[in-house]
């Protein structure tokens, strides 16, 4: 990972870090056409994390591991332009990323765990899916 400053559109938001590639398996998995790129990681995440979900900031390293490497792959029907990466550990760890139309880019909008009881009601309902 790196810290690259801003540049373009994303200028006002600080220094971001790039952390990890959105890929075209993902559009066909999730069946959206979310544009192929980078995935930001702005300072203000880790504070979102430790303030929403304190029990895993101490995974918020693993974003960039769970971004290459997930194990189940969905998309939330209430937001357009977004996936949800889960990758299983001792927890089941969700990384949500979004993309801003408006200054097109993809960015990380919240880590959570979620329960192996939603992860299991996810992949019935078709929510989520396998991920090779």
């Amino acid at each position: 990972m790196q810290i690259l400053p801003y540049g373009g559109d994303v200028m006002e938001k600080g220094p971001f870090t790039q952390v990890g590639e959105y890929i075209e398996a993902f559009n066909h998995s999730t069946s959206q056409s979310i544009p192929c790129g980078p995935i930001l990681q702005f300072p203000g995440l880790e504070t979102h994390v430790k303030k929403h979900h304190p029990n895993i900031a101490a995974s918020v390293g693993l974003i960039s591991q769970i971004i290459a490497e997930p194990d189940f792959i969905g998309h939330n029907p209430k937001e357009p332009n977004s996936i949800e990466l889960v990758k299983v550990f001792s927890k089941n760890l969700m990384v949500c990323i979004k993309l801003d139309q408006d200054r097109n880019y993809l960015y990380v909008a919240s880590m959570y765990d979620i329960t192996e009881g939603k992860l299991q009601n996810r992949i019935k309902s078709g929510r989520l899916k396998f991920f090779k």
